[in-house]
């Protein structure tokens, strides 16, 4: 049984654009660890890795608007996450998403903090209240950027924990049904005979 068309057009593009092993290694900035990156697992896809990969990249993706990939990979050496996948993941914030994701780490950050936008440095002269507010909002969105990553890492790596189980459970009862017809093939051909 082949697998559906999204799933297969899935697959191709993400292999279109995940980093190989070979590449990573020859960064510069990798280049002291290369031989880490080497390491066949991981660039294994399996039911602990992927999901710690997914974690991982939604976690760099947040935390670290720049660079994120780079801190993908490193914590997926000893956390033995996969590292392809985190790095894809990080992807989740670019540079055209990334004013979406500010303006929602503020209005998280505003959550948390329980911040009034109204009250907020409104006793103070106009341009010390500009400058307050200026760095409050960027404290409350940094503050939000930190929750997402939290939530995200959480989040992403129990979806994808699912998912996978999903996944496999779907192929494992395809497999056991085409091994039941099969059977019943066989049993049909024994008995014309």
């Amino acid at each position: 049984m082949s697998e559906p068309r999204f799933f297969a057009r899935l697959k191709s593009r993400m292999r279109v654009r995940m980093p190989e092993r070979e590449e990573m290694a020859r960064n510069k900035y990798l280049k002291p660890i290369a031989h880490r990156f080497l390491s066949p697992e991981l660039w294994r896809f399996t039911r602990t890795s992927v999901p710690r990969g997914v974690g991982l990249g939604l976690f760099a993706a947040f935390i670290v608007p720049l660079g994120q990939i780079f801190l993908a990979a490193f914590l997926a050496l000893p956390l033995r996450a996969n590292v392809p996948i985190a790095a894809l993941v990080t992807f989740v914030t670019n540079p055209f998403t990334f004013p979406f994701w500010a303006v929602v780490a503020n209005k998280v950050g505003r959550f948390v903090l329980n911040v009034d936008a109204a009250v907020s440095a409104g006793d103070l002269p106009s341009d010390q209240g500009l400058i307050a507010r200026l760095f409050e909002t960027a404290g409350v969105t940094a503050l939000g950027f930190v929750v997402l990553a939290l939530v995200s890492a959480l989040l992403g790596r129990v979806v994808s924990s699912w998912v996978w189980r999903f996944l496999v459970a779907r192929r494992r009862s395809r497999r056991l049904q085409a091994m039941k017809r099969k059977r019943e093939e066989m049993h049909a051909g024994e008995g014309a005979a």
